[in-house]
């Protein structure tokens, strides 16, 4: 019998890929938009506040919104469940989580109509405080 041979491929240029060398990018720095002092008459939306973000930054609209999605990603790994229960935005505001404990039924008086009432019992459970630090308190006055 007859054994067969395999036949070898040597690489050749024609099966070789090219890479294309790519030009470095150019980094373009972005305009700053100088921040103004006018009061705001309506409220921003999600994509304005953006904007408006990255104007000041002088970043792209995209990068704003994946540093807000990091803050909340923070906030909730602080505040939740086994996290330590506070966070601070300096000189803003405080985040915290409460323990509010458990309360059993109890009769009472109804403030409407003046009858007497059951109210219910309720679980416990967390509630988030949030609370003003002296910057933000002195931006209203």
């Amino acid at each position: 019998m007859a054994v067969k041979k395999s036949k070898t491929h040597k690489a050749t240029r024609a099966n070789t890929k090219k890479t294309a060398k790519k030009a470095a990018k150019k980094i373009v720095q972005k305009k700053t938009i100088p921040i103004s002092s006018q009061a705001v008459e309506k409220v921003y939306t999600k994509t304005e506040l953006q904007r408006t973000l990255a104007g000041y930054a002088g970043v792209s609209k995209q990068d704003v919104g994946k540093v807000m999605d990091g803050l909340s990603k923070v906030v909730h790994n602080h505040i939740r469940k086994g996290g330590c229960g506070l966070i601070k935005l300096e000189g803003l505001m405080k985040i915290e989580r409460v323990h509010k404990p458990a309360k059993k039924a109890r009769k009472g008086i109804n403030p409407f109509t003046g009858a007497e009432m059951m109210f219910k019992a309720k679980p416990a459970h967390n509630v988030v405080k949030v609370r003003t630090l002296k910057r933000l308190k002195e931006m209203v006055k």
